[in-house]
C-alpha cells in the first residue's frame, strides 16, 4: 500500500502543477505550504482514486473562487450584537489542545437553535471558523508543539438534545456538506458525549449507512466522557461540559468564560482578526453590513440518505408510546 499511496501523491501533485491563476492562489490558500498533506487529505477522501481526488479538489478551487472564500476572513459579521447573536445560538468553541497538539473544539449540538440570524450569517460563520482554523490555529499550532499538526478534535455535546433540534437537519446537512467536500479530513476524532435516547436512536439506525472511514472516527462516550477524554487530552483542555459527570449546564472555563461565549478570549481573538483583516483590505469607506451568500454544494448520495433515514427515525418516535404527545408541534424540514 506505502509503494501505491506513493506513486498516488506523485501523480496527483503533477496534476496540481498545472493549475493557472486565479486556482493557483486559491490552492496555496488551502495547502498553506503543507502540499503532500493536503493532497493526502484528498486521496483519503476519495479512497486513494487519483481521478476522483483531482476532481474533488478541482471543484474545491472553483466552489473557492466563485465564492470569494480567500477573502472571507475579511468580512466580519456586523454589528457586533449580531455576531454575538451568532454565538449564542451556534455553539461552538476552542478550548484547548490534546496531548499529541490538536486543537479541541467543543460544540453544543443539543443546545445550538440556530434561530438569530439567516442561514447564509450561519455558513457564513462556519466557513469563517474553519478558514482560521487551517490560516492561524493549525500553524501555529505546529509551530507550539515543533511538528506538523493537520487535524483538530471535535466533541459533541448532546445536552438537551430534543427532536426539535434534530428538525434543523437541513442546517446541518449544509454544514457537514461545505466540511465534506471542501474541507476533507480535517478531524481526526468525533467524541460524542452526554447523549440522549433521541441521539442513540438516531445513532442506531444511522452508523450502518457512514463508510467504514467514517465510524472510525466517531466515538460515542459513556456521560460526560470524562476519563476517556482524559486518555488524549489534559483536563485544561476539556470542554466545560466535560469535566465532570451531568456537567451540560457548568460554564467553568478559561477565566470563568464559557468556551461557546463572543467574550471568550479565542471568539475575541478570531473577531479581531477578521475585524483587521477587512480594514487592512479596504481602507476607504465604511465596512459593510449584511451577510456573505456562498452556494452550498449540492449533498452526496450519502449524506442525503442519512438526512432521510434520521427523519423517518424522528417520525418513528413521534409515534411511539409515551412520546407522541411531545412532538406533535415538531416540523421536520426536507434536505
Amino acid at each position: 500500500m506505502a509503494a501505491t499511496s506513493e506513486e498516488a501523491i506523485k501523480q496527483f501533485s503533477a496534476f496540481m502543477e498545472q493549475l493557472e491563476e486565479p486556482l493557483k492562489t486559491t490552492f496555496q490558500n488551502v495547502h498553506q505550504g503543507n502540499l503532500r498533506g493536503t493532497l493526502v487529505r484528498f486521496l483519503k477522501a476519495r479512497e486513494w482514486s487519483v481521478p476522483k481526488a483531482h476532481k474533488m479538489l478541482m471543484d474545491c478551487l472553483n466552489w473557492r473562487v466563485q465564492n470569494e472564500i480567500d477573502s472571507v476572513l475579511a468580512k466580519p459579521i456586523l454589528p457586533s450584537d449580531l455576531y454575538r447573536a451568532i454565538r449564542d445560538t451556534l455553539l461552538v468553541g476552542l478550548t484547548g489542545y490534546s496531548k499529541q497538539g490538536q486543537p479541541v473544539y467543543a460544540f453544543g449540538v443539543g443546545l445550538s437553535t440556530f434561530d438569530k440570524a439567516s442561514v447564509n450569517y450561519y455558513v457564513q460563520s462556519h466557513i469563517q471558523m474553519n478558514e482560521y482554523r487551517d490560516r492561524v490555529v493549525l500553524p501555529a499550532a505546529s509551530k507550539k508543539f515543533g511538528r506538523q499538526i493537520n487535524t483538530c478534535l471535535k466533541v459533541m455535546d448532546m445536552t438537551g438534545l430534543k427532536l426539535s433540534a434534530l428538525s434543523q437537519i437541513k442546517m446541518l446537512t449544509m454544514i457537514t456538506t461545505v466540511d465534506d467536500l471542501n474541507y476533507p479530513e480535517k478531524t481526526e476524532t468525533y467524541y460524542i458525549v452526554n447523549a440522549p435516547y433521541v441521539f442513540s436512536a438516531c445513532w442506531k439506525v444511522v452508523k450502518p449507512l457512514l463508510q467504514e472511514r467514517t465510524k472510525k472516527k466517531i466515538q460515542v462516550l459513556y456521560g460526560s466522557g470524562r476519563d476517556e477524554l482524559l486518555k488524549v487530552m489534559d483536563y485544561e483542555s476539556l470542554p466545560h461540559f466535560c469535566k465532570r459527570e451531568g456537567s451540560g449546564s457548568s460554564r467553568d472555563s478559561l477565566d470563568g468564560v464559557d468556551c461557546y461565549s463572543y467574550d471568550h478570549p479565542f471568539h475575541q481573538q478570531l473577531y479581531n482578526y477578521m475585524k483587521q483583516q477587512s480594514l487592512n483590505q479596504d481602507s476607504v469607506g465604511p465596512r459593510k453590513q449584511g451577510s456573505v451568500h456562498v452556494d452550498v454544494p449540492s449533498p452526496g448520495l450519502e449524506e442525503v440518505k442519512i438526512a432521510e433515514t434520521i427523519k423517518a427515525e424522528i417520525q418513528n418516535l413521534r409515534g411511539s408510546n409515551g412520546l407522541t404527545h411531545s412532538f406533535n408541534s415538531i416540523q421536520i424540514e426536507g434536505p
